[in-house]
């Protein structure tokens, strides 16, 4: 059987049958309107951040299959904030995030990143907001790992 994977970037929730799915898929003879539907079930809890998005057909049987990615970790820290976008280092703060939304993100973003405990993901996600000029509790990023390396802080 032959195997259509069509991948794309969109707004949680707002897939369309516009681009990038629909005139990839439309030559399939599948149910667009049921794709487009069943994306934007999977992805509305990521509304206002660009989630990954992969389509696999089955063009014999038009069966189809919806899989949803996980939205950068920048993204999750600017919508956490409501910023449309971070800073480049060495410039002003452009936000202040509290250690339970690093916590949150760290949380959402498990699958994807490397650490095994909640307490290694934190840093991981303190060391996007440290690339994003965006401080922890009013801590330049680096200071607050190391509170939490040394155990000042508790995760």
């Amino acid at each position: 059987m032959t195997e259509v994977v069509v991948n794309g970037l969109i707004e949680g929730g707002k897939a369309t049958s516009g681009p990038p799915f629909g005139p990839a898929l439309g030559p399939l003879g599948v149910n667009t309107a049921g794709i487009v539907n069943e994306i934007n079930e999977k992805t509305k809890a990521f509304a206002g951040i660009k989630i990954p998005v992969k389509v696999t057909v089955i063009k014999e049987t038009k069966e189809f299959k919806v899989e949803v990615g996980s939205p950068t970790t920048s993204a999750l820290i600017l919508k956490e904030l409501g910023l449309e976008k971070g800073g480049k280092v060495k410039e002003e703060v452009v936000g202040n995030i509290t250690l339970e939304q690093v916590k949150k993100i760290a949380n959402a973003k498990q699958a994807s990143l490397y650490g095994n405990t909640l307490e290694s993901r934190v840093k991981q996600v303190l060391g996007t907001c440290k690339s994003m000029n965006i401080t922890c509790e009013g801590l330049n990023a680096i200071e607050m790992t190391k509170k939490i390396s040394s155990g000042e802080v508790k995760v």
